[in-house]
């Protein structure tokens, strides 16, 4: 009986294949190798958009690059990437080529510390650019931002994660399966409350180690008399930590200036460092550094 014989269109499809899981093959080796020289990773996120989540990743980074450290700031947030925005660098470009993608660097003011940054927001053509992706092309993005970017040697990775629970959490989760573990944003009042434990469970279930719970604007300090206003309700951070047996990392006021020096930006903890927010920041990264795995050389 005469083997079956393969047309040229069957032949031309079945390479498309391979040489499709040779390049995921590369990329998932070119991430495995990153990774080995990050040495702890922090992921962020909210269960609910408007809570301050990317407000607090970049403050986290700026404070953690303040003490000397290298660290890598990874926005995900693809379709609304703001982090770029929030350190003065919209119109940055990295450096390199599609598969040695060189992050934008920004010196702490100290001079020791160093955070590099990657973000959507610097391959898009304008600030108004849309982004219209499905599941495979953000999963096959958030590959391509942790395989080919050149992250080199950091001592912290924070992500930067979109609200909700969709498709880059799970990706993330995925892919970053000995993370640090989880830093979750919320606002005092029960509806960001409610939304946030969707994503604490989320975390429980991907198996991720839940560091701890950030509450934003926790109060509203006056810029006038300095006065704090509890606008958004009181404790809410801390019961929800306290019944879902996590810390409390922090707990961040809400000042008008946090906004300006976002505006503007400069990391309100590099612009404002005495402040009783600063403080706060710094207090949560000391909070945060105690939870990190310790490191196996």
């Amino acid at each position: 009986m005469p083997l079956p014989v393969q047309s040229s269109g069957q032949a031309a499809a079945q390479n498309l294949q391979q040489d499709r899981m040779a390049q995921q093959f590369r990329l998932r080796m070119a991430i495995a190798e990153n990774l080995k020289r990050i040495k702890h990773t922090v992921i962020v996120m909210s269960g609910k958009g408007g809570v301050g989540k990317t407000t607090v990743a970049v403050n986290l980074a700026a404070a953690f690059a303040s003490k000397g450290k290298r660290v890598g700031l990874l926005d995900l947030d693809l379709t609304n990437p703001n982090v770029p925005i929030m350190l003065g660098l919209d119109a940055a470009k990295p450096g390199g080529h599609s598969e040695d993608i060189q992050p934008v660097d920004v010196k702490a003011p100290d001079g020791e510390g160093l955070l590099r940054v990657m973000s959507t927001e610097f391959f898009l053509q304008g600030k108004d650019s849309a982004i219209i992706w499905r599941g495979p092309i953000k999963m096959n993005v958030i590959n391509q931002l942790l395989g080919n970017v050149e992250w080199g040697d950091l001592d912290l990775l924070v992500v930067d994660l979109p609200p909700g629970t969709g498709d880059e959490p799970l990706t993330i989760a995925q892919l970053l399966k000995d993370a640090d573990g989880v830093v979750l944003v919320t606002t005092p009042q029960s509806v960001a409350i409610l939304d946030v434990k969707k994503s604490l469970n989320f975390a429980r279930s991907m198996e991720l180690p839940v560091l701890g719970i950030v509450e934003n604007m926790s109060t509203f300090v006056c810029p006038h008399c300095h006065e704090a206003t509890p606008i958004f309700g009181e404790h809410g951070g801390a019961k929800l930590a306290h019944d879902e047996n996590v810390a409390l990392l922090g707990s961040i006021p809400l000042e008008p200036h946090v906004m300006q020096s976002g505006e503007t930006g400069v990391p309100y903890v590099w612009r404002a460092e005495g402040s009783a927010t600063t403080r706060a920041f710094q207090e949560t990264v000391a909070a945060i550094e105690k939870r990190l795995k310790p490191r196996v050389v």
